[in-house]
């Protein structure tokens, strides 16, 4: 088969646009890296700043694009993070590092943009304001960091998006907020826990950012409260810990700064600390409505990467969520390499959206919720091998889905701990 030459534009300098230009490359592609920052790394660099409004609900507001808290530790070991032809190396005394900081995670990504001269591809402090199609290209303007916007604009062949979903914050719809007279923070903006000194702290959420926020504040604040939509919890004190509870939901947020859950318990609180993620947000993307954003889910996407009907000049690479990121990425990056080169063909238009609405009523039958469209932590690697043997790619081996499924284990088993018990089950780490 010919393969395609075409000119190719990626939003982000994250992870995903990182990974996807690296592919795009090696196919022989001519790729252009829109990011909007002076650097890459996109979720992995840290900002002390944050933003003037701090549950991000004005859209006027000066954005500042980590979600980076200090204290950040990946919450899987390297194996599950490093690529398939590029390994996460950080080892001490002949121990792995399990579980590494930021900082490690963004050296490991400037060491794989310097291994496979990538920065070149990057046109920095240049944010995407818009992409649209014109005929069968993609025109594409950007905004300079000085504020500047470029009037020439720039035709593509194709485009694919890469601009994470760390940014925009989603808000718990708490009954009687409107009126509660504490102070509410999203965890887009929580950077250490001094803030939280002396103060009684809800945590909303139960998720890796929770887990993470609630143990760094416990160790300055009053008393910490999670509250959990999660079935498994047990609600009550947390043994190990002198100022740590888990509850149920709120059940209502009162005038006088009490705050009831629906286990019963009563707190009167100063601060409410939204962990509860983040919305997709493509503002720059103008499609006359054939990809749409509703409740988190991004549609219609075939896999999760191609919207059948623009297909495939347009796709998007790392939307799924609480999966083995790095390792989806890279294959999501392969498949779209090889699509745009023309070594592998995707299926009709109107075979893809087939697949996606089968998709979307088997979740309406198990009662899978819209907002999890893309969540994917117990199908990880039945998607992961699927992506695989569409780029001639074998299964990840049983060594690395057992490394996974223990992890999983141990996280459902020792919500505040796992970290600890992870390394004790595997002693090659420390």
């Amino acid at each position: 088969m010919t393969r395609q030459q075409l000119k190719v534009a990626v939003i982000g300098a994250g992870v995903s646009g990182l990974v996807t230009a690296r592919e795009l490359q090696r196919e022989g592609q001519e790729v252009v890296v829109y990011e909007k920052s002076d650097q890459i790394g996109g979720i992995w660099v840290y900002n002390p700043k944050v933003e003037a409004d701090q549950l991000g609900l004005d859209p006027n507001r000066k954005i500042v694009h980590s979600s980076l808290y200090d204290s950040l530790r990946a919450n899987l070991p390297p194996e599950l993070m490093e690529f398939t032809d590029y390994p996460f190396t950080s080892g001490e005394n002949g121990k792995q590092l399990c579980f590494p900081g930021h900082e490690e995670v963004l050296k490991f990504l400037n060491n794989f943009v310097k291994e496979f001269g990538i920065k070149e591809l990057i046109r920095f402090n240049n944010e995407v304001v818009r992409v649209e199609q014109k005929i069968d290209q993609w025109v594409v303007e950007v905004k300079l960091s000085n504020g500047e916007l470029v009037s020439e604009e720039e035709v593509f062949d194709a485009v694919v998006v890469c601009n994470g979903h760390s940014t925009k914050p989603n808000l718990a719809n708490l009954p009687g907020i409107e009126k509660w007279p504490g102070k509410q923070i999203h965890s887009h903006s929580y950077r250490v826990p001094e803030p939280c000194r002396d103060q009684v702290v809800v945590v909303i959420g139960f998720g890796p950012s929770a887990l993470d926020i609630s143990l760094d504040i416990v160790k300055v604040a009053k008393e910490v409260h999670i509250s959990s939509r999660f079935p498994q919890i047990k609600a009550g004190k947390i043994e190990t810990f002198d100022n740590l509870w888990q509850h149920l939901e709120v059940d209502y947020c009162f005038e006088n700064g009490e705050i009831a859950f629906k286990n019963g318990a009563l707190v009167a609180a100063d601060i409410i600390l939204h962990c509860t993620g983040y919305k997709f947000d493509f503002p720059f993307l103008k499609t006359n409505g054939i990809v749409t954003v509703d409740d988190n889910r991004v549609g219609p996407l075939y896999k999760h990467v191609f919207p059948p009907q623009l297909a495939p000049s347009l796709s998007f690479v790392g939307i799924p969520k609480r999966t083995v990121n790095f390792r989806m990425i890279e294959l999501q990056a392969k498949w779209v390499a090889h699509v745009l080169s023309g070594k592998v063909i995707l299926p009709s238009s109107e075979n893809m959206l087939e697949d996606v609405e089968e998709h979307y009523r088997l979740m309406d039958v198990t009662g899978v919720p819209k907002h999890h469209t893309h969540t994917l932590p117990l199908e990880t690697f039945i998607y992961l091998d699927w992506l695989a043997a569409q780029v001639g790619l074998p299964p990840a081996d049983a060594q690395l889905k057992g490394l996974h499924a223990s992890m999983l284990q141990i996280v459902f088993t020792s919500w505040f701990a796992y970290r600890e018990q992870f390394i004790q089950s595997w002693p090659h780490y420390y």
